[in-house]
């Protein structure tokens, strides 16, 4: 019985210096020297200050920016450490008036707004995205231009420069980074009004 039990304890020893240490070491070492930038969390920077991820939305509400996806996170919305889903089915009540409330938050800034894409009212799997559809950023271009004003075709120029394709030319679909769109849309200067 104690030569299993020995043997158990050496197999345990054993892959625990393995699968907990020597393998996130060599794929922190390989993801450092393939991909320096996503290994440190694609952190964006502007003026010497990190002030987002390209990987993680943030929270704007404000008529003059884009607004995100709706956070799935709490008690703090875009919590990284919280990453997960609402679990919500389409009929739960929970996420019917979530959904409604969001839709009211959106006619409010624009009353004149048309249909609402379903990704600026539901949060993503993890609560995090950072992107929206095209049609997402498109209804909210009228509120964005007249707020700062701008003229609404300057503003589609900035949503279609920040408008990234499928990865591969296949997977996924067509996205818009709202942070990277907002922080240029602050980089213009003598344009419009300054927010």
């Amino acid at each position: 019985m104690f030569a299993e039990l020995r043997r158990a304890v050496v197999v345990l020893a054993l892959l625990t210096v393995l699968t907990g240490g020597l393998y996130p070491l060599v794929v922190t070492v390989i993801a450092r020297a393939a991909f320096p930038r996503q290994a440190a969390g694609s952190i964006i920077e502007r003026d010497g200050q990190a002030v987002g991820s390209d990987l993680i939305g943030q929270p704007f509400s404000k008529p003059e920016y884009f607004w995100g996806r709706a956070s799935g996170t709490s008690p703090v919305p875009y919590n990284a450490a919280a990453s997960s889903g609402t679990n919500l089915g389409p009929t739960n009540p929970d996420l019917t008036k979530a959904v409604a409330e969001r839709v009211d938050a959106l006619r409010k800034a624009d009353p004149d707004l048309g249909p609402v894409p379903v990704d600026l009212v539901t949060a993503s799997g993890s609560g995090l995205d950072p992107h929206i559809s095209p049609a997402a950023a498109a209804v909210q271009v009228r509120r964005v231009a007249r707020a700062r004003g701008l003229s609404e075709d300057r503003v589609r120029e900035l949503v279609a420069r920040h408008t990234e394709g499928r990865q591969l030319g296949i997977l996924g679909e067509p996205r818009v980074n709202v942070l990277r769109l907002n922080l240029d849309l602050d980089a213009l200067k003598g344009e419009g009004r300054t927010p």
